[in-house]
């Protein structure tokens, strides 16, 4: 989020020398300096033998396929918010969640934080925001995801972290 004007009084945000940080919004009424931050999501690759947990969001892509995502809740850590979004989305119990590296989703402000996570109980149940979930052969998934290029690239990296498991 990048601030221009102070949450707390309103008034219009100057700029601050913050050493490494460089110039920094400030509030000199509150005495509070604002950095821009960007908000942070989960997106994640459960797996289950061969097979890709995959939703479809229309409200997301209209012809792709998607992992399950969501946004970080306060006070929870990015794992927590893995298990509780595959609960949310498709109603899976999964676990084992590994962070794969993130990415900078520029145009929504927003830190992705990828994950794969393993499948450990439960049969699929979409909740209200998904209009199909279900598991697909890991090797067809990219077929799957022709407008989701984060999503591509978390699935890529997933296929290799089975074969380097496997070898």
């Amino acid at each position: 989020m990048k601030f221009k004007y102070c949450p707390i009084c309103g008034g219009k945000l100057q700029e601050k020398y913050s050493y490494d940080e460089g110039g920094v919004p400030y509030c000199p009424v509150d005495d509070v300096m604002y950095f821009d931050t960007p908000t942070p999501c989960i997106i994640v690759a459960v797996i289950r033998d061969n097979m890709l947990l995959m939703l479809k969001q229309s409200y997301t892509f209209k012809n792709s396929n998607v992992l399950v995502s969501g946004y970080v809740n306060t006070g929870e850590i990015v794992e927590e918010t893995v298990l509780r979004e595959v609960k949310e989305e498709t109603g899976i119990i999964a676990g084992q969640p590994k962070y794969l590296g993130s990415y900078y989703l520029d145009s929504k402000e927003i830190i992705m934080l990828t994950f794969m996570a393993h499948y450990e109980s439960g049969e699929v149940i979409e909740s209200e925001e998904v209009d199909w979930a279900g598991w697909i052969c890991i090797d067809d998934a990219l077929n799957e995801m022709a407008e989701d290029k984060i999503g591509k690239s978390v699935v890529k990296k997933v296929i290799e972290e089975i074969k380097n498991t496997n070898n």
